[in-house]
């Protein structure tokens, strides 16, 4: 029972730490890494109270050492999907019951367990599995799902608080419910943060529900339910299964307690969610919340005043940092004539500097793309550019599979404004560059807007405060997220909430209370103190 109106821990962003040479933090996460990689994981099945070991088993090995199996993990069939579910509905009754302030305390203990005793651990997890270097990983896995759930708890108060006006004779108020049936979390490899807040951002509002990471990130998603488990979150209310993807979204979407999908990945995929529950929408008790962010062609435009030092390392990092496997990854640059041979120096020096290898030697910069057909992928991409009139590979262009899915980072430089790199999603260290002529800046505007399907991230490098202005306003609809004088990455929670339009998904902004809404159900109560006895209103005379 409800005793008080209870005030939360101000929520602060989680201090990103250094692992400088020589610092404690460093030192830990090396000793957890090394362990973790001499030692071998089994993934169960989290289902209900159960942690199921179905025999059918996947391999986990890591990018940059593909031969090296770390663990494996178990898989589904449609009986146990349908179990996830059922579980799920049943832990509803008491989840959906439990006070705010408990699910709260839950989701901030687990805040502060990956904050303190399970920092190096889940850092190390993603380093392995995902290979990003430490403070890809740390920016991630540590600070990036501290700061979601940390901050999701401010913002699930600040709703609860937003009520409607009353008056002497009446009382009005809201209550936001959770959604009447089960949520689906869809969950990609790029970011542990992704993987931790899309369950658990739906959970903390009071749904239950069935979570599918992606299975290259099994082994992190795997110490996020330790951390779950530990904080206290009761058994069946979020539910991992791992298993054929087809399959399991078959099972859930068909389901008539489907309530919502929650989901990072491809636009391709989220477009068929999205079609199956429309066929699907008559089976349904409610009518599912669809929530989704997907790809990106994420763009820098620098003007001819911009510092072209700046233009270099906006694209250096925007580009090449987790080999441009984020969403948000620049990926195509418009940069200005007189600007580019200042920029094109400066990159390639920056470029030949980078060290490319295992996360495990934290002095590498570059490390490898998630999994062989990726790495397909982007070799086909890159040999294509080799061929074409209308294209060249100036820096980079070498890639290597034998240890591990290496691809150096790549700079293509086009002279066709809608050549295939520059409208298609790659997902990897591969950028490619249009130069225009200085007079033509307005134009290239409308170029940038009209040259991709996506609207997620995008950024503007410029002195001249018109020139920003300009872009500003003409490239309000073409990101989500639009930086000034910054490369188009690192969104951080609390302060930029993220996500984009177009095809590029519903713009529902994780890091924000907007995203938070989006699991609520809101129900208005009016009592009337004194209840009329006659019908008749003053008009009636």
């Amino acid at each position: 029972m409800l005793k008080g109106f209870f005030n939360v821990p101000k929520a602060v962003n989680e201090p990103v730490k250094s692992y400088a040479p020589g610092s404690p933090e460093r030192a830990a996460v090396a000793t957890t890494y090394t362990k973790m990689w001499n030692s071998q994981v089994e993934v169960p099945l989290y289902i209900g109270s159960e942690e199921i070991k179905t025999g059918d088993t996947k391999k986990m090995s890591a990018p940059h050492d593909h031969q090296h199996i770390v663990g494996v993990y178990h898989q589904a069939d449609r009986a146990l999907v349908e179990k996830a579910i059922t579980e799920a509905l049943e832990a509803r009754k008491k989840w959906a019951a439990m006070a705010w302030e408990n699910r709260a305390g839950i989701f901030l203990k687990a805040a502060e367990l990956l904050a303190g005793p399970y920092r190096a651990k889940i850092n190390a997890a993603t380093m392995i599995a995902q290979s990003k270097t430490i403070h890809q990983a740390e920016i991630d896995s540590a600070c990036e799902l501290i700061d979601f759930l940390r901050y999701n708890v401010e913002f699930m108060t600040k709703i609860y608080a937003d009520q409607p006006a009353s008056t002497s004779d009446m009382w009005n108020r809201v209550e936001y419910r959770p959604l009447e049936g089960f949520v689906y979390a869809i969950t990609p490899f790029n970011f542990t943060a992704i993987a931790g807040n899309l369950p658990s951002s739906a959970a903390l509002m009071g749904n239950v529900v069935v979570w599918k990471p992606a299975a290259t990130q099994v082994y992190s998603a795997n110490v996020i339910m330790q951390v779950f488990k530990e904080a206290g979150l009761p058994d069946g209310v979020i539910n991992m299964v791992m298993g054929d993807s087809g399959m399991v979204s078959d099972v859930v979407l068909s389901n008539p307690h489907l309530a919502g999908v929650h989901f990072t990945g491809s636009t391709g995929v989220f477009n068929d969610i999205w079609k199956t529950i429309g066929n699907n929408i008559a089976t349904y008790k409610t009518y599912p919340r669809i929530v989704g962010e997907t790809g990106g062609k994420d763009f820098i435009i620098a003007h001819p005043s911009a510092n072209p030092a700046q233009v270099a390392v906006g694209i250096a990092r925007g580009a090449f940092e987790f080999q441009g496997q984020k969403c948000s990854a620049a990926s195509r640059v418009y940069v200005p004539q007189s600007l580019w041979p200042a920029v094109q120096a400066k990159l390639e020096a920056d470029l030949k500097s980078m060290k490319m290898g295992s996360p495990e030697d934290m002095s590498n910069f570059i490390t490898a793309v998630i999994s062989e057909a990726s790495f397909d992928k982007l070799a086909r991409y890159i040999d294509q550019a080799k061929k074409d009139s209308d294209a060249e590979v100036i820096m980079g262009g070498n890639y290597d599979k034998s240890k591990g899915y290496f691809i150096e980072p790549t700079v293509i430089l086009t002279s066709n404004p809608k050549y295939s790199t520059m409208e298609t999603e790659l997902f990897g260290p591969v950028v490619t560059i249009y130069i225009y002529e200085d007079t033509k800046w307005s134009e290239t505007l409308k170029l940038v807007d009209e040259t991709s399907e996506y609207a997620l991230t995008g950024a503007v490098f410029s002195q001249c405060r018109y020139a920003v202005e300009e872009a500003t306003v003409a490239l309000q609809n073409a990101a989500g997220n639009f930086y000034i004088n910054d490369k188009p990455t690192g969104a951080v929670v609390g302060m930029q909430p993220f996500g984009g339009a177009r095809g590029s998904g519903t713009n529902d902004k994780a890091g924000s209370s907007q995203n938070l809404l989006r699991w609520a159900s809101v129900r208005t109560i009016k009592e009337t103190f004194v209840t009329p006895e006659d019908y008749k209103y003053p008009f009636l005379g």
